[in-house]
């Protein structure tokens, strides 16, 4: 019995070597998911660079492991992921909470955020500004300014045609005259002194009006300036609120799509960010909502002269690799990520891919 036993042990041991040398022989390289996003992903036939992909070739060699690279769009990306199809998914991956219950993400190696793609004036500024000077809408504001004057040198006028009616004849047009162009020049704070109100009641005129002038030249100065920020924008879309009656286009699957859904915003979806663009520049839509650093540089690639970005950002955004649930691999690829993008090389490669 004992011999048997030895035998056994014997034999097992024996075996054990050419168990485990197949195991390290049949090791696959990581099957990595890829999303072309420019400038994140590039692809030009079976060959990939951007940002994203600089990054995990330097974790990679760090870690010391072989992959391959399959590109797929965001939604077979996602879903392969979830389902273990793939090891390890790259490109602009927004990390959401929605996301993070069905799969595990990295550490934020960017951090972005939601802009909104808007059709510019290509009318200069100064033309555009004069246009709406010339407009009915300035008319009326004359108009409602030519009364508020009027009212105001009445009442002087009327304080002042038996005290002071040197300056302010008793006859009542050309009392009303002087007393208009009194308030004319007391607004613009021109002062001639030609025209002084005497009595009391002339001078208390005179004291509230005065005060009225600081409001009204405000007010005038702030729409001239709104005249020249807005004329920039010919655009029906000028911030968020504005897009639940526009024309929306954003990718499909993506965490914008999920973002404009909360929102209860309706949108059509594209496959390519660039026809969604194209589309925008032809007028074909009222806005494209989509993470800001791809679109600046879209907008800097391409020749789209009717596009630009509203300056508001919609909604802060990290990106992260993904990676199913419980990998293994999340712990040493979140090491080396900290490491490589505490380095100044990143930071030089930040500048070469996404500018200022």
């Amino acid at each position: 019995m004992v011999r048997q036993m030895t035998l056994l042990l014997v034999l097992c041991w024996l075996s054990l070597p050419s168990f485990a040398q197949p195991a390290a022989e049949n090791q696959q390289p990581l099957r990595v998911g890829v999303l072309v996003t420019e400038p994140f992903v590039t692809q030009k036939g079976d060959s990939f660079d951007g940002l994203s992909i600089r990054l995990w070739q330097d974790i990679a060699d760090r870690l010391g492991v072989e992959y391959k690279l399959e590109p797929a769009p965001l939604g077979a990306l996602i879903e392969g992921v979830e389902q273990n199809k793939y090891d390890l998914a790259i490109g602009a991956i927004t990390i959401t909470a929605d996301r993070e219950t069905r799969m595990d993400f990295s550490q934020p190696f960017h951090n972005a955020g939601l802009a909104i793609a808007v059709p510019s004036s290509n009318t200069p500024t100064w033309w555009a500004v004069t246009q709406r000077f010339i407009s009915l809408e300035f008319f009326k504001v004359i108009l409602v300014l030519g009364g508020v004057l009027f009212i105001a040198g009445g009442l002087v006028w009327w304080f002042e045609k038996r005290a002071n009616p040197d300056e302010f004849s008793e006859k009542p047009l050309h009392g009303l005259g002087s007393g208009f162009w009194w308030a004319a020049v007391t607004m613009t704070t021109v002062g001639y002194g030609d025209k002084s109100p005497k009595s009391f009641g002339g001078r208390a005129v005179s004291l509230v009006w005065m005060f009225t002038c600081v409001i009204v030249i405000s007010s005038f100065t702030a729409s001239i300036a709104s005249s020249l920020t807005v004329s920039q924008f010919q655009s029906k879309v000028t911030n968020v609120a504005d897009l639940a009656n526009a024309r929306v286009a954003t990718i499909d699957a993506s965490a914008t799509a999920a973002w404009l859904d909360k929102q209860n915003i309706g949108y059509q979806n594209f496959s390519s960010l660039r026809e969604a663009l194209k589309k925008l520049d032809n007028g074909k839509l009222d806005a494209v909502v989509y993470d800001e650093p791809i679109l600046r540089y879209l907008l800097r690639s391409e020749q789209l002269s009717n596009v630009q970005l509203l300056p508001e950002r919609v909604l802060p955004q990290d990106y992260g690799f993904a990676l199913p649930q419980s990998s293994s691999l999340r712990e040493p690829l979140n090491r080396e990520l900290l490491s490589v993008t505490q380095s100044p090389q990143w930071r030089d490669l930040l500048q070469r891919y996404l500018g200022q």
